[in-house]
């Protein structure tokens, strides 16, 4: 996370984790103050005379944000923010201009600009939006990595340990589950020691989030063809969670809620 930023402190951050401002103006001097201000909370500064430039420059990997002119030569900045959605570029945009409206700015927060300032602007103001826009960044970096995780660990189950993890968080019990795959409770459970291992999970809430998040949809089962099931295989598949709920999470990263 960024915190608030202030145009006191000197910063030291490693190369791949120091957040980066992006500044696209095609005045020369605002380049320059702008480049000036992050540069001088630590973070890194990297600016354009155009949106062209911008898009052929290789993007760091790390939080970010952009500062956009709204009045560009050759080209309207609103028009650029549109195209960068297209192109799947979602770091927060504040835009700058000299000739702000009231329709101006409300066409730009409703496309999704995170702020709006008229020149010249507070660099206090410009320097707690930055701070809110690279939070937000890494929030949103944050939020991706996980997912990404959360699909490569699905991605490891065997093709029974997927069919058994559906069942699972279909809000199934173990006797019901290996009546419908034609299993043995012992060998079901063991199915579902390794889901929740492959899937980094301490708990079955934790497992169901995941997944939603994979879009994994409950099994039609119908009502008649399940198991009966007595009070005491209840307490059998409740007695087993604490089993699986302290195996060790594997490498994966968790998803964050």
């Amino acid at each position: 996370m960024v915190p608030g930023l202030r145009s006191t402190p000197n910063r030291t951050k490693t190369e791949n984790t120091t957040p980066v401002v992006y500044v696209i103006d095609d005045d020369e001097s605002i380049r320059f103050t702008l480049g000036s201000l992050a540069r001088s909370v630590g973070l890194r500064v990297e600016t354009f005379d155009s949106p062209g430039a911008f898009l052929a420059f290789p993007k760091h990997d790390a939080p970010s944000c952009l500062i956009l002119d709204v009045r560009l030569r050759g080209e309207s900045g609103l028009t650029f923010q549109a195209d960068a959605a297209r192109r799947g570029l979602r770091m927060p945009i504040l835009f700058i201009t000299a000739y702000g409206d009231i329709e101006m700015t409300v066409k730009a927060m409703k496309a999704g600009a995170l702020d709006f300032f008229e020149k010249p602007f507070r660099e206090q103001d410009m320097l707690d939006a930055i701070a809110h826009a690279l939070k937000r960044d890494a929030r949103r970096r944050a939020s991706e990595e996980a997912l990404a995780g959360v699909f490569a660990a699905f991605a490891s189950l065997t093709v029974r340990e997927k069919e058994v993890m559906t069942h699972v968080v279909a809000g199934l019990l173990n006797k019901q589950i290996a009546y419908e795959m034609n299993l043995s409770e012992i060998t079901v459970k063991i199915y579902r020691g390794q889901v929740m291992k492959k899937m980094a999970s301490r708990s079955l809430p934790d497992l169901v989030r995941k997944a939603e998040a994979l879009g994994i949809e409950s099994p039609s089962v119908a009502p008649l063809k399940l198991a009966p099931l007595s009070r005491n295989d209840a307490d059998d598949d409740a007695a087993a969670s604490p089993v699986v709920l302290n195996v060790m999470p594997s490498s994966t990263t968790r998803r964050t809620n």
